[in-house]
């Protein structure tokens, strides 16, 4: 079992930045694949960015590129989402995942492929 726990969330105004933390236990961080992903109300889960076990390959839906920047941290067991610019339409819950198979940008695109999630961390971006 790996568990995860995401943490940087708030309020903040539009053109602002965040960083989220998701930190990890349980298993051997760097086996992992990780993800992020936001539901907003309402809508489905959306995939945000991902990242491979070594952090050598990185990948982004293009409604964040150029903004978010996902990176990891293999001795803290930690992944990073830093957000910059953010928008009205970038209010949601944040949710990290992991995933142990191979580092395939588009199975990590899909929420299916991930094995392990964290309770997320809320998000809101105000106008």
């Amino acid at each position: 079992q790996v568990q995860l726990v995401e943490s940087g969330g708030g309020l903040v105004q539009a053109g602002g930045s965040l960083r989220l933390s998701c930190a990890a236990s349980g298993r051997t961080f760097s086996n992992y694949n990780m993800g992020w992903f936001r539901q907003a109300p309402g809508k489905e889960r959306e995939f945000i960015a991902s990242i491979s076990k070594s952090g050598g390959i990185t990948n982004y839906a293009g409604s964040v590129k150029g903004r978010f920047t996902i990176s990891r941290d293999n001795a803290k067991n930690t992944v990073y989402l830093h957000m910059n610019t953010l928008k009205p339409e970038d209010t949601a819950v944040y949710l990290c995942a992991a995933d142990g198979g191979p580092s395939s940008a588009y199975y990590l695109a899909r929420s299916q492929t991930y094995d392990y999630w964290g309770q997320g961390t809320q998000v809101t971006v105000s106008s």
